[in-house]
């Protein structure tokens, strides 16, 4: 939990292609019930993983607000005093851009299904017909992997390939995100996208799911919630591909997912898009 909500605080500057953050603020709140056993355990892993991850990050925590609170919170606040060439404005994605997606999605359904396996709640009553404990296990363990993933090699790749617009995607899923930033753009744009990268074997578990009456986590319509999600760049062509391949020759992840053409400001997602199953 602390690598992941250090991760996803920092995604908020790196979407912005600001690359130094000079300082973070760490929230806390304990749930009241934690045993003191349980929280001489629990609290001091939390805040190690964040500590981790920041310090990955170069980044130094300077303070912050620990709080009782009736359920478990992590986050925080992050900070960076920028000169002009050290961050991007993310308004100037154009027509024949290319959009990329730097980590699969499906982080939702990865910790919904191991939480209902863990508990054996009724809806893995009905999820344990349609995929194997080892399939929810792995599918978590490439979840975790990915939330626990900074996105500062996308950030630093971006000025490198200029890009033209980027945001991270996160709790409104990718569909919410993307329109977001397409609403943001000077140029009348629309963002089409036509692939999505998925942590394998989710696609097929959340199409039989709602066929057998379970939650519809509407994976492909792109509404499914993301934490610590990848980043959405708009490059030119030439641009995408390069930053694709350099990403991937640094041991990370990024597809070519969608278009930015001509329209009124709004994204949307193929009914049947390309499906990319995707496990590390």
């Amino acid at each position: 939990m602390g690598k992941i909500a250090c991760a996803n605080v920092l995604s908020d500057l790196y979407a912005m292609g600001v690359c130094d953050v000079d300082n973070m603020l760490l929230l806390l709140g304990v749930s009241r019930d934690l045993s003191n056993d349980q929280r001489k355990v629990v609290i001091p892993m939390i805040l190690e993983g964040f500590r981790d991850l920041a310090a990955e990050a170069k980044v130094s925590i300077n303070g912050g607000q620990t709080v009782v609170n009736p359920w478990m919170i992590i986050g925080g606040v992050a900070t960076s005093v920028c000169a002009k060439d050290e961050f991007i404005m993310p308004n100037k994605a154009v027509a024949g851009d290319k959009i990329v997606l730097t980590k699969p999605i499906g982080t939702q359904v990865a910790v919904n299904l191991h939480q209902w396996m863990t508990l054996e709640t009724p809806s893995w009553n009905i999820a344990k017909e349609l995929i194997t404990p080892e399939a929810v296990v792995k599918g978590y363990n490439d979840a975790t992997i990915s939330m626990t993933t900074l996105n500062l090699a996308a950030a630093r790749l971006m000025h490198k390939h200029h890009a033209h617009a980027a945001t991270d995607v996160t709790g409104f899923g990718i569909l919410g995100h993307s329109r977001n930033l397409a609403e943001f753009q000077e140029a009348d744009v629309d963002f089409n996208i036509h692939t999505l990268p998925v942590f394998s074997g989710f696609n097929a578990v959340c199409k039989q799911l709602v066929e057998k009456g379970g939650r519809n986590f509407r994976l492909l319509e792109g509404t499914s919630s993301e934490t610590s999600g990848g980043l959405l760049v708009c490059l030119g062509k030439e641009d995408a591909d390069n930053f694709v391949e350099e990403m991937r020759k640094g041991g990370g992840t990024a597809w070519v997912i969608g278009d930015v053409v001509a329209g009124s400001k709004t994204s949307k997602i193929d009914e049947n898009p390309n499906v990319i199953e995707f496990s590390y």
